[in-house]
């Protein structure tokens, strides 16, 4: 398997693998996958910010896909991400995930940015909540009934990385360009 920033070729693979995570899973709180073209909308988002936006291929297959995105867009908030991790089902369970989100933070370390944010839709979803405690996140909280999807409940669990020290001194690198509402 190799983890490589994504190309626009990837979309497809990338559109399939989120849109059975919309229909099956509480990763996203999403009910209707969107299409091709606004995940590529999506995706060039971030990449215009200079975030990074991964897959794990084996074979010439994508199995699963990661990406930085800004945690909020206040200008104080330029050193933060909130990471995002789909699988796709059938790979599930075979180390796809912990590689890309391993990937994901070096690449995120390589900005010089100080801290990652994970905010794992269910607090059920022993997978994600592990494979992050396993890469250096530690829990940081449970925001109980946030959402309602599959008419139930859901649970956000808040788990949080420094990166390159986090707040141990100033940052040493601009951050992202951030404005927002």
């Amino acid at each position: 398997m190799i983890i490589r920033p994504s190309t626009d070729a990837d979309i497809g693979a990338i559109t399939a693998i989120y849109g059975w995570n919309v229909l099956n899973g509480l990763g996203t709180f999403e009910e209707v996958p969107p299409d091709e073209a606004e995940m590529a909308r999506r995706r060039g988002a971030f990449l215009e910010r200079g975030l990074p936006y991964l897959v794990a291929e084996l074979d010439g297959k994508v199995l699963g896909y990661a990406y930085a995105g800004p945690f909020r867009l206040r200008a104080a908030y330029r050193y933060t991400v909130e990471d995002s991790i789909y699988v796709a089902p059938d790979a599930a369970g075979k180390g796809v995930g912990k590689a890309l989100l391993t990937a994901l933070i070096e690449a995120c370390e390589a900005l010089g940015l100080r801290q990652m944010c994970a905010v794992i839709g269910d607090s059920g979803n022993a997978a994600s909540i592990g494979v992050h405690a396993a890469l250096g996140f530690e829990h940081k909280g449970v925001f109980p009934a946030m959402g309602y999807k599959f008419d139930r409940w859901v649970d956000l669990v808040w788990m949080q990385r420094p990166l390159n020290g986090g707040g141990e001194t100033p940052p040493d690198a601009p951050g992202m360009s951030l404005s927002g509402v």
